[in-house]
């Protein structure tokens, strides 16, 4: 009889257990992924640099730098690039700005997600300062501009000559 417990225990043990396992192991892959995307531009996720570098400027090499916005549907916030385009020089630090406008009467809190296209460009694509690091906190019928500076590192592949930096803005509940 006592050896029948142990195996009834150990099987109440593993099939408890293996759910809890797999939880924790799933709730774990997403800084996980996140690391990932930040150390090698996977999925379009561009760096963050804390300080401005000096880095090596070829004045020859231009790069066309894209910008796009989006919304969530159903978020009542206005969101588009201050410029469409720019040419940038790797090796230079630039900035701009996207602008977002609260339409609602009530506040809205939002966040922003990058994302950098060709993916073989986001490795190379960094940013000093971006509104997609935090939260946005929109009062009623505000209107915000929110900087970004970035820098487009020389290392980039030569043949890449147009990168595309868009954001996506969510609704994130209060």
């Amino acid at each position: 009889m006592g050896v029948n417990r142990e195996v009834k225990r150990s099987f109440w043990v593993k099939l408890v257990g293996a759910p809890i396992a797999m939880f924790l192991f799933a709730y774990a892959l997403v800084p996980l992924y996140d690391v990932l995307c930040e150390i090698t531009g996977f999925n379009g996720t561009t760096g963050k640099i804390d300080q401005e570098s000096n880095f090596v400027v070829d004045e020859n090499r231009k790069v066309n730098v894209n910008f796009f916005a989006a919304t969530m549907p159903g978020f009542p916030v206005q969101f588009y690039p201050k410029d469409v385009s720019m040419d940038v020089v790797p090796g230079k630090f630039y900035s701009t700005s996207y602008i977002a406008k609260n339409n609602s009467g009530k506040e809205i809190i939002g966040q922003a997600v990058p994302s950098v296209a060709p993916t073989d460009a986001a490795a190379n694509f960094r940013k000093l300062e971006c509104f997609c690091f935090n939260k946005q906190v929109f009062k009623p019928g505000e209107e915000v501009e929110m900087p970004i500076r970035f820098v487009i590192e020389p290392g980039m592949d030569e043949h890449i000559k147009d990168v595309s930096l868009s954001y996506n803005f969510f609704k994130l509940e209060s």
